[in-house]
């Protein structure tokens, strides 16, 4: 399992170590040992799984505030998608800024979101699976987020016409967000 460093402190991609043959593939989704060793959190306490049908369904950008907030570790076993986190933590030299990578069932890359990130992602395939796993459950009460088209943000999503919940439609500006999050 490699973690690559991103410019975004304590951000990483990891690669897991495939082993391939004709019979098909072996991983090891999340290995304790490697977490710990990084210092990485090692509790995780829930995992969860999304499916969305269609390209062009944007989830997001969703985080939960403090006491809740949780750091993720997330990846994709069927489809693609275009995952995207915003650094919400005050005095973080990425502040506000946005992070962009594919993950994909045939690139198999991961990507471990520290607490005080916003999360979404883009679908770019008809039939998508994200596996996530999170070190604080879900609290209703928690449940904050920064809208998705944010012009202060500029990401760069394929689509301009997206499939969105309600909920997503109606979430705040990064400008009308107050961040708990130090770094």
């Amino acid at each position: 399992m490699k973690l690559i460093e991103t410019e975004f402190p304590g951000l990483l991609v990891i690669e897991p170590k495939v082993f391939r043959d004709k019979r098909g593939f072996f991983l090891e989704s999340f290995n304790k040992n490697v977490f710990a060793e990084n210092g990485l959190p090692t509790d995780f306490v829930q995992d969860n799984h999304a499916y969305s049908s269609g390209i062009g369904v944007i989830r997001g950008l969703h985080l939960q505030m403090p006491p809740h907030a949780q750091a993720k570790l997330v990846w994709v076993t069927r489809g693609a998608v275009y995952d995207v986190v915003v650094d919400l933590r005050k005095g973080s030299p990425t502040y506000g800024r946005s992070f962009k990578i594919e993950l994909s069932a045939e690139n198999f890359l991961r990507l471990f979101i520290p607490k005080g990130f916003a999360h979404g992602y883009e679908t770019l395939s008809e039939e998508n699976e994200f596996m996530y796993k999170v070190d604080s459950g879900y609290s209703p009460a928690s449940e904050a987020g920064i809208r998705w088209n944010d012009p202060d943000l500029d990401i760069p999503w394929s689509t301009e016409n997206p499939v969105l919940s309600d909920k997503d439609r109606e979430l705040p500006l990064l400008a009308m967000f107050s961040s708990p999050f130090e770094f």
